[in-house]
C-alpha cells in the first residue's frame, strides 16, 4: 500500500485518498501491525514516554435539548438513572477527594443548555484547588467570542469542543454553531481539545477523513478518538458499536495526520488502542453520555489510579 509505505518513510502529509486508505486497512492483516508501530514510534519520539490523566466531573444530570441520539441525557430519550445538579460545594469537594491522586487537565462538563454565567461562577471556584500545572477545561455547549473570553478571565485555559459526526442529523445541534464556537476558543486564546466522535458502525472513513482534516487545520495539540458506546434506552442502540480494534486503527491513523503535539487519548481507555502511541486516558466522575447510571465512578468512568496503572502496562509515566 502506497500510503502505508509513505508513512513508514517518515512521511505524514497525506493527501485526504491516502488517509482513507489507511482506514481501510483490515485489522487482521500483516499491515494493520505496521500501521500501529509507525503511530507507537511516531509517539514515543514527541511525548517521550510521558503519560497524562485527565479528570472530568460531570455537574449535571439533567434532560438535554440538543438530543442526541446517542446521548443518555437526551430529553426525548432520557436513560440516567436519576436527575441532578451538584452545587459549586459538592463539586469542591469532589475534586479536592480526586487531587489525592495524581492527575494533569481539569474539566468540567455540563449539559449543552446549563446557564453559562453560572459555568463561569463554578469555575471561579474550583480554580484556587487546582496545583499551578494543572489546566482548567471547559466542556460545555456552544458559545461566542464575549463568552470565550470571560472562560479565561474565570481561569480556564481551554475547552473540548468538536464538530460531532453526522452533526445536525443525529444531534439538534447546528454545524455551523459549532464552527463558530472553535473559532471563538482560538481567538480567544483558549486551548482547543478535539476528538473524532462518536464513531458508530454506519460511519464511513470518508466521514471519519473530514473531521481528522478538520483536526490537522486546526494544529491540535490534545487529540482523541472515541468509539460510540451503544447506551440502552437512546435511539442509537441497535447500531452497536465498533470493535476496539477498529477503534486502535482509527486512532492510529488520526495520531499520524493530526500529530498532535501534547498528547493522544483513546475514550473510553482502551488497552489494545495504547499500542498505537495513546499517551492519555480520561477518569470521570458524575454525568457521562456514555452510561445509564448517572454517577458513571460507580460503573464505566476510570478513576485516575486505574488510568495510570493501564498508562503504566505501557511504559506512560507521570511526571517525577
Amino acid at each position: 500500500m502506497q500510503a502505508l509505505e509513505k508513512i513508514k518513510s517518515g512521511n505524514f502529509e497525506l493527501s485526504e485518498n491516502e488517509i482513507i486508505d489507511l482506514l481501510n486497512i483490515d485489522t487482521q492483516s500483516r499491515e494493520f501491525y505496521e500501521l500501529l508501530s509507525v503511530s507507537n514510534a511516531l509517539s514515543r519520539r514527541k511525548f517521550g514516554n510521558r503519560g497524562y490523566v485527565f479528570t472530568q466531573i460531570g455537574i449535571n444530570a439533567e434532560p438535554c435539548p440538543i438530543n442526541c441520539r446517542f446521548c443518555s441525557m437526551g430529553a426525548a430519550h432520557y436513560s440516567l438513572d436519576s436527575q441532578w445538579e451538584k452545587t459549586a460545594d459538592e463539586i469542591c469537594s469532589q475534586l479536592s477527594w480526586l487531587q489525592e491522586s495524581y492527575f494533569d487537565d481539569f474539566f468540567l462538563m455540563t449539559t449543552a443548555d446549563y446557564p453559562q454565567d453560572k459555568f463561569i461562577s463554578i469555575g471561579k471556584a474550583v480554580k484556587p484547588l487546582l496545583r499551578k500545572d494543572q489546566k482548567l477545561v471547559a466542556n460545555i455547549g456552544d458559545f461566542d467570542l464575549d463568552t470565550a473570553f470571560k472562560l479565561k478571565e474565570a481561569g480556564f485555559t481551554g475547552a473540548y469542543h468538536i464538530n460531532r459526526l453526522r452533526e445536525g442529523v443525529d444531534t439538534l445541534a447546528d454545524p455551523k454553531d459549532r464552527e463558530e464556537t472553535l473559532r471563538a476558543i482560538q481567538n480567544a486564546g483558549l486551548e482547543l481539545y478535539y476528538c473524532i466522535e462518536p464513531i458508530g458502525p454506519e460511519h464511513s472513513y470518508e466521514e471519519l477523513t473530514v473531521e481528522i482534516l478538520r483536526a490537522r487545520e486546526l494544529h491540535i495539540g490534545v487529540m482523541a478518538a472515541m468509539r460510540r458506546v451503544a447506551v440502552k434506552g437512546t435511539p442509537l442502540y441497535d447500531r452497536g458499536q465498533i470493535s476496539a480494534l477498529e477503534l486502535t486503527k482509527i486512532v492510529a491513523v488520526t495520531n499520524i495526520v493530526v500529530n498532535p503535539s501534547r498528547a493522544m487519548n483513546v475514550h473510553e481507555p482502551v488497552q489494545v488502542a495504547l499500542l498505537a502511541g495513546v499517551n492519555q486516558l480520561y477518569a470521570e466522575v458524575g454525568a457521562n453520555p456514555r452510561d445509564t447510571d448517572s454517577h458513571t465512578e460507580q460503573n464505566r468512568g476510570f478513576n485516575p489510579a486505574a488510568a495510570w496503572k493501564m498508562l503504566e502496562e505501557f511504559d506512560f509515566y507521570q511526571p517525577g
